[in-house]
């Protein structure tokens, strides 16, 4: 697990090797991952957006931008928690991610970024 805190926002990132499979004639890797983020600070915050830049041994790294968390904005008081899950797909057994989140912060209307530390991925079985 790697865990990092951003302006009192602590992101904690855990990650597991899903399988294998072939698509369109490629082999590919699995990767999921799950995100807990936690509002250390005194005030509410909403998470607005997200900013990945994932990199697979094999390929330059990909970004990724969007609107919320699979589908979600979530809003977090002083002390509370929110956890997802979700993956990524490698054309090799080794890689890692990392990003941010676009905030707002409740009390003082500004947004600010919290960092996502770097994470790796890689499939066990190509692990000396």
């Amino acid at each position: 697990m790697v865990q990092q805190v951003t302006r009192g926002i602590k992101i904690s990132v855990e990650t597991n090797f899903e399988g294998t499979f072939y698509k369109n004639y490629k082999m590919h890797f699995a990767f999921g991952y799950r995100v807990t983020i936690e509002n250390q600070s005194k005030d509410s915050v909403q998470l607005m957006a997200r900013h990945w830049k994932i990199y697979d041994s094999l390929n330059s790294p990909e970004i990724v931008d969007g609107e919320g968390v699979i589908g979600k904005k979530p809003v977090l008081k002083p002390g509370e928690k929110h956890v997802y899950s979700s993956g990524c797909l490698l054309t090799s057994p080794f890689g890692a991610m990392k990003g941010y989140y676009h905030m707002v912060n409740f009390t003082t209307t500004r947004k600010f970024r919290v960092k996502i530390p770097t994470f790796k991925l890689s499939a066990p079985f190509a692990l000396n």
